[in-house]
């Protein structure tokens, strides 16, 4: 977990007069698990919108695969899904009238061959490549705890299931990264401790995570390193161990004293 996957450097975001994000330097690390925490309105949200193509900066930089030189602040955000970024979304967004399995077809659409002409005319170019990439989706429903659930409408999925359709979404499309904004949002304890042994697997399967999450035992439990925002800036990075013993940290998001180990 030597190599850089991600590299910020300088970025700044602001909306009017508010500095959403100061000048954040942040890099991630081929294969781990980053967490990125601070209290409500410091910024985390706005770096994800930032990687992803949703939001330019007023300044700065955000590369992907350095030694490429590749910048996502000069792609559109469905070309950052095509250089392999993919996210979930704090407010789960589902299609909520399409089956599970169409939802994950649509993760599916960057890697897919067949143009317009071949899906309007059911080519058989087409035909072999949806039975392909309809087994491809299952393995992906099957790695999340969904199998069985092909046909169900999205909508009708309990919460904490449409949570992992939303991770089978984003790793349909083959990510070296994937970001998710607060997934164990709303989830009781043991639909939490479930989706910490999911990330766990998804991360050793090869997929570098950054991991947005107000829960320190999800982010403690999982992470590699943690990063903390405050007000825009980043005031605090390290071991989770480290954090959790952090002045800066403890006064500005964790409370008056250390976090039970």
């Amino acid at each position: 977990m030597n190599e850089k996957l991600l590299q910020i450097e300088g970025l700044t975001v602001q909306f009017g007069g508010v500095t959403a994000v100061d000048g954040l330097n942040m890099e991630l690390r081929s294969g781990e698990i980053l967490g990125l925490i601070g209290p409500n309105g410091a910024g985390k949200t706005t770096v994800f919108n930032c990687i992803t193509g949703l939001l330019k900066p007023k300044t700065g930089k955000i590369v992907f695969h350095p030694e490429e030189r590749l910048s996502l602040l000069e792609l559109a955000p469905h070309e950052v899904i095509s250089v392999g970024i993919a996210r979930t979304f704090q407010n789960i967004r589902l299609f909520p009238n399409m089956s599970v399995m169409e939802n994950v077809l649509v993760g599916r659409h960057c890697r897919m061959q067949g143009g317009v002409w071949d899906a309007l005319l059911r080519t058989s170019t087409h035909k072999t490549e949806e039975g392909a990439e309809r087994n491809r989706a299952r393995e992906f429903l099957k790695f999340v705890g969904l199998e069985g659930r092909n046909e169900d409408l999205g909508r009708n999925l309990p919460y904490a299931d449409q949570r992992r359709l939303e991770i089978a979404r984003a790793l349909a499309s083959e990510p070296a990264l994937l970001l998710l904004d607060e997934p164990a949002a709303g989830m009781n304890q043991g639909e939490k401790k479930s989706l910490m042994q999911l990330i766990g697997e998804v991360q050793k399967r090869g997929t570098t995570i950054l991991l947005i999450e107000h829960d320190m035992k999800v982010v403690m439990g999982i992470s590699h390193r943690v990063a903390v925002m405050d007000f825009g800036r980043k005031i605090a990075e390290g071991s989770p161990e480290s954090i959790q013993n952090n002045a800066d940290v403890i006064e500005a998001y964790l409370g008056p004293t250390p976090m039970e180990k």
